[in-house]
């Protein structure tokens, strides 16, 4: 594919289904192969075989479609500035302002999403590293880089946003998250859209996660 690609629904949903599958893979050892051999240091584990999943999907994606990640184009600063100020947003508008909407009608979700809360906060360091970085800078390369950028070639901008923030919605696992993804999907594809550029996206979404996890844990580092 060149500059122009173009890319089908069906090729989006499954390559999306792809990532989630090599999400369950590595979900599946750190639960019944790392844990096992070693809680110690199972984490460290863990994070190594996400990345070299993460790595591997990236190549195969790339080498089956003929994607060519381009990360560093078009960074300006004005992007970078949009990025950063998508990051604040994206706190104030999703964690202040619609998710305690979302966690009040949907308990059951709010308190699986609890859960894993509670279970990132006992290793803050990889789960710095899995949620605040390796999981943005895939999922921004995919979902705005692949799904958005090749289907806004073949349907227009709009269908094609809505499609990618649907994806993206669907990739987050329960409905306090899915919703909120969705209004994050939005956002960062009409981000993606203005800036023509992944690592403006990467950025936000790096920013806005950031955010969040430091607001999550700091309660907890007071006491």
């Amino acid at each position: 594919m060149h500059d122009k690609m173009k890319l089908k629904i069906s090729m989006a949903f499954l390559w999306v289904a792809i990532y989630f599958v090599v999400m369950m893979i590595y979900t599946f050892f750190d639960i019944a192969i790392w844990r096992k051999i070693t809680l110690k240091y199972s984490n460290c584990l863990n994070i190594v075989f996400i990345i070299a999943c993460v790595i591997a999907f990236i190549i195969l994606l790339c080498n089956r479609t003929g994607y060519k990640v381009k990360i560093f184009k078009n960074v300006t600063i004005i992007n970078i500035l949009l990025a950063v100020g998508c990051s604040v947003l994206f706190y104030f508008l999703l964690d202040k302002c619609f998710d305690p909407i979302f966690e009040s009608l949907y308990p059951a979700s709010e308190q699986a999403y609890e859960n894993t809360i509670q279970s990132l906060l006992k290793t803050p360091i990889t789960s710095l590293l899995q949620v605040c970085i390796i999981a943005p800078v895939i999922e921004e390369i995919l979902m705005r880089g692949f799904v958005l950028g090749g289907l806004k070639d073949s349907y227009g901008n709009g269908i094609a946003l809505l499609i990618s923030a649907v994806l993206f919605a669907v990739l987050h696992f329960n409905m306090v998250q899915t919703i909120s993804a969705f209004i994050c999907g939005i956002i960062l594809g009409i981000l993606f859209l203005k800036t023509d550029s992944i690592l403006s996206c990467i950025i936000a979404h790096i920013g806005y996660n950031l955010i969040s996890f430091a607001m999550m844990i700091m309660p907890y580092i007071k006491r």
